[in-house]
């Protein structure tokens, strides 16, 4: 090869990457899509909007938030995954797609390898609350009728967080559970109200109205403290349940490709809305945990729940297709 080729060739390399590093330092150039997995109106889904609001504000770019339910979360985690690289779509969803599904489902669309986190948002518990039909003001009033007769919960779905909370509470209790799934929080909360199920382990928010309103009873949180919301219910380990302990992850995920310096940059955006009074402030309202971590401990927190989880569903032999 002559020199001339040689330059030739070290030009357009150099070319090539300064434009490829232009690019990145230039994202967002055009609109971002938020993919929730899980139905508008829940924490997730409020939380993904309320990001989305705040990062138009920084970059100038909309950032679009589109549903895509079904399947535990699956189906939207899926879009993602086969989603170019390019971090202009973003998964916003629940550790459960990643760390339940798993051992729940014989196929999830995806390959874990596929997508990878850019950051863990925040935490929360369940709630575990029963309508008075139930007949019981404490868990273990609700443990002891369990043992007795079948106490039928509502949950957000197959898979859902709510979901393995119930598997843990059976284990640890020996309590008769008949799980009814419902399409979403919001579905399975009416059900509660309603009296067509005695119990449910659901996010906080959309049982807080009828537990003030004395409508529902609130029994215990899964999470590892205490909500702020019910500062005076207990933990499940307050009650001597410390097997019942589930802190449900929010995360945002982008396909593994993408690029770090791509990552980096919605990242810091990330965090600079999240340390925003007000928003923190709208978090806390919700029942949220503040607390980030960056990508790859993330991916760490994950690996370490997912195996914890597949021991506890194995032992349930929890199944849903």
């Amino acid at each position: 090869m002559s020199k001339s080729m040689v330059r030739a060739l070290g030009l357009a390399l150099a070319l090539s990457a300064s434009a490829g590093a232009a690019a990145q330092g230039s994202y967002p150039d055009k609109p971002v899509r938020f993919v929730v997995n899980f139905t508008a109106g829940g924490p997730l889904d409020i939380m993904a909007r309320m990001m989305g609001e705040r990062l138009n504000a920084i970059f100038k770019q909309p950032f679009v938030v589109e549903n895509k339910t079904g399947s535990g979360g699956n189906i939207g985690a899926a879009a993602v995954a086969n989603a170019a690289p390019d971090g202009y779509t973003v998964l916003i969803g629940l550790d459960s797609t990643f760390t339940v599904n798993p051992s729940l489902y014989s196929s999830l669309g995806f390959r874990l390898d596929q997508l990878k986190p850019v950051m863990r948002l925040a935490s929360s518990g369940m709630l575990i609350a029963a309508h008075p039909s139930a007949k019981a003001d404490t868990l273990k009033g609700l443990v002891e009728r369990g043992h007795k007769d079948p106490v039928t919960f509502s949950s957000a779905g197959n898979g859902s967080p709510g979901h393995l909370s119930l598997s843990m509470l059976q284990q640890a209790t020996g309590m008769k559970i008949n799980h009814i799934p419902y399409r979403g929080n919001a579905p399975a909360v009416l059900a509660l109200v309603s009296g067509e199920v005695q119990a449910a382990a659901l996010a906080t928010p959309g049982l807080l109205q009828h537990v003030n309103a004395g409508t529902l009873k609130a029994l215990a949180v899964t999470g590892s403290q205490r909500s702020p919301l019910l500062p005076s219910v207990p933990t499940t380990a307050d009650l001597g349940y410390p097997e019942v302990r589930q802190d449900v992850l929010y995360l945002a995920m982008v396909p593994a490709q993408t690029p770090d310096a791509v990552v980096q940059t919605l990242r810091k955006a990330m965090e600079q809305v999240l340390a925003q009074p007000d928003v923190q402030q709208r978090l806390r309202a919700m029942d949220f945990t503040l607390g980030t971590l960056d990508g790859e401990a993330a991916a760490k927190e994950l690996e370490g729940v997912r195996e914890r989880y597949a021991k506890i569903i194995k032992s349930a032999g929890m199944k849903v297709d």
